[in-house]
């Protein structure tokens, strides 16, 4: 090879291993560069980025807030639920697990067939609730007979517990598992475990009483099975609602009423509510453990409806105890005076149509005042056809009646106040007849207890008062619990006080219809007045025949009412009774209210008053009236 060969053969090699070692020089120096970016400028992200392949957080449902009475006795908690759970990737055969679980604690086709289905659906680390609320006894079987039971733990968690049962279901409600209609964004709601409010003070506060959720963090391998936990931050918990109802006085009202019966207690000084008691009632509990199809259908099919409140959702006309409001409608409209007297001969012509009063033979002359006491029929539909429907109507409004009530209890009827363009819209023509009919609270009125119960505490103050349950959040006192958080009707006091008296006579006066209400005079004096409402039109030929309505079918009986305030000279307690086909008001819901207002004058009386608000129990330490056939009895 000649120099000159050599010498150019050495340049390309000189040139080429230029090119490579630039070449390698560039690559480490991107190298370089790339290392600095991810560790430097970027290590935090993909720092982040693995800590989420091995680390899983999760969210943790938090305790739910409990709801308190006025003694701040638990009424709604939170309860240990022990329950057993099973793993498939922790036995060989499942099957064989689930045999041998059986034979300790026996599971139902469908219980079977649940867990069956969802060890199918998840990944086999996942566990699968096999049995919740297991008993002590179950629990020891389950722990004796673990080398027997591969994959089997016990696990615990909380459920909802209603001490006080059906006692107050209507009131406090119930928790169920969210429906796809609950999802609101809450990632709580996807929580297993999780409950919702479905009814009652756990519906209506439901936000207020789910709390927020807690985190942990598991460490996770990489088909993110747990294999330890690496932090955990408990979540608040919700917040404590503290509400009106006495539990004990509930249960004592509960316990005096039968089924069909509504009773409505209120302090008439603030709208508080002390009992709102229905009968029959269910138990709450059974919700928290999951009810039966058969249970469903007993409780939906049942003609006595133990899933309503008749207290906030029975619709009844009113009767006699409506004459109070046809009363002072007339008094403003200037239709009659206090002292006018009306003629009452036993029935009241309108034309060729004969109206007839409770009493056959009549009253004779009456005022104002004697009308309510002898609840005089012909009387009020003298003064309510002198009135008119449209400000009789105006005037039940004015006294919480047919108007929505707002109580924290969602689904609450409001029921109806007729009125002349009302019917008109519905192509039929409001008749004087109509208005007659409506003067003693019979025709298209229709109102609950509730109602009742505010109409009797607006006429006892004189104040717009409205019922509510909400006492305290947190033990915080809530608005409306003093008497001036609440207006003046704008009622002349001279109006009220001669309808008060016109009750006091109801009660306390001979020949009344409502002596059966009369208190004892140890305890105090109340003030009331009866009703009885017709469910079934008695035809003249029935009357003509001397019907009677002790004869009849107990369905076809008029219900029977009685509204009241005591004590008449200091109004502090309203209460509204309804008997469903009581016959008489008189006979069958002054007595009642009798024994109800006794309780409540007693429970409540001196020392004994409800604490306020702010004293917060220890969470650690507590887990055609019209058409009325002769003989009826005197309302």
């Amino acid at each position: 090879m000649s120099k000159r060969e050599e010498e150019r053969r050495r340049s390309v090699f000189t040139r080429r291993a230029l090119m490579l070692g630039a070449g390698q020089a560039g690559l480490l120096g991107f190298l370089g560069y790339r290392l600095q970016k991810l560790q430097l400028e970027q290590g935090e992200r993909y720092a982040t980025l693995a800590d989420e392949n091995r680390i899983s957080a999760r969210l943790i449902a938090p305790p739910r807030g409990r709801v308190l009475d006025r003694q701040n006795r638990v009424i709604a908690a939170n309860d240990l639920n022990w329950r057993a759970l099973l793993t498939a990737e922790q036995t060989q055969d499942v099957n064989a697990t689930l045999e041998t679980f059986n034979a300790l604690i026996p599971l139902t086709e469908q219980e079977r067939a649940r867990i069956e289905r969802e060890v199918r659906r998840r990944r086999r680390f996942v566990p699968v609730t096999v049995r919740e609320f297991l008993s002590w006894e179950e629990m020891a079987r389950i722990e004796v007979n673990s080398p027997d039971l591969p994959g089997i733990s016990v696990d615990v968690g909380t459920t909802r517990q209603y001490p006080w049962a059906d006692h107050l279901a209507h009131v406090v409600g119930y928790v169920a598992p969210p429906a796809e209609a609950d999802m609101d964004g809450d990632p709580l709601l996807e929580l297993p475990g999780i409950r919702v409010g479905r009814s009652g003070i756990e519906k209506f506060h439901d936000k207020l009483l789910r709390g927020n959720a807690g985190t942990v963090q598991f460490e996770v391998n990489a088909v993110g099975r747990v294999i330890r936990e690496l932090d955990r931050r408990e979540g608040a918990r919700g917040q404590d609602v503290g509400i009106s109802i006495d539990a004990e006085l509930q249960k004592v009202v509960r316990d005096k009423i039968e089924e069909g019966t509504s009773v409505v207690v209120m302090d008439a000084r603030n709208g508080e509510v002390l009992a709102l008691a229905s009968q029959p009632s269910f138990d709450p509990n059974l919700f928290s453990s999951g009810i039966s199809a058969a249970q469903w259908k007993e409780w939906t099919r049942s003609r006595s409806t133990p899933l309503i409140n008749k207290a906030t959702n029975g619709l009844y006309a009113p009767g006699s105890t409506f004459k109070m409001v046809v009363g002072l409608a007339a008094l403003e409209a200037k239709t009659v005076t206090a002292t006018e007297r009306i003629y009452c001969p036993g029935h009241y012509d309108l034309g060729d149509t004969r109206f007839h009063c409770w009493r056959r033979f009549g009253h004779g002359s009456l005022d104002m005042r004697g009308a309510i006491k002898h609840s005089c029929d012909v009387y009020f539909y003298e003064i309510a056809k002198r009135t008119g429907i449209d400000k009789i109507t105006a005037m039940a409004k004015r006294f919480g009646m047919g108007v929505p009530l707002d109580i924290e209890l969602p689904g609450t009827r409001s029921g109806f106040s007729p009125t002349r363009d009302w019917r008109i819209k519905q192509g039929k023509p409001w008749n004087l007849g109509d208005t007659v009919v409506h003067g003693i609270g019979q025709g298209f009125y229709q109102f609950t207890p509730l109602s009742l119960a505010t109409m009797t505490a607006r006429l006892a103050t004189g104040r717009a008062v409205q019922p509510h349950l909400m006492r305290s959040i947190n033990g915080k006192p809530t608005r409306g619990i003093k008497p001036e958080d609440w207006p003046e009707l704008g009622i002349p006091e001279r109006d009220l006080k001669l309808m008060r008296e016109g009750m006091w006579a109801v009660v306390n006066e001979p020949g009344a219809t409502g002596a059966n209400g009369k208190l004892p005079a140890s305890v105090g004096v109340l003030a009331g007045k009866t009703g009885s409402v017709q469910v079934r039109r008695v035809s003249r030929e029935q009357r003509e025949r001397g019907f009677r309505v002790e004869n009849m079918p107990r369905e076809w009986r008029p219900h029977a009412l009685f509204v009241a305030f005591a004590p008449y000279d200091n109004p502090q307690y309203a209460v509204s009774v309804v008997v469903e086909h009581g016959t008489a008001g008189g006979a069958a819901a002054a007595p009642l209210a009798r024994e109800v207002m006794v309780e409540v004058l007693n429970r409540f009386r001196g020392g004994n008053a409800p604490p306020s608000p702010s004293a917060e129990a220890d969470p650690a330490s507590q887990l055609a009236e019209a058409q009325r056939p002769p003989g009826n009895p005197r309302r």
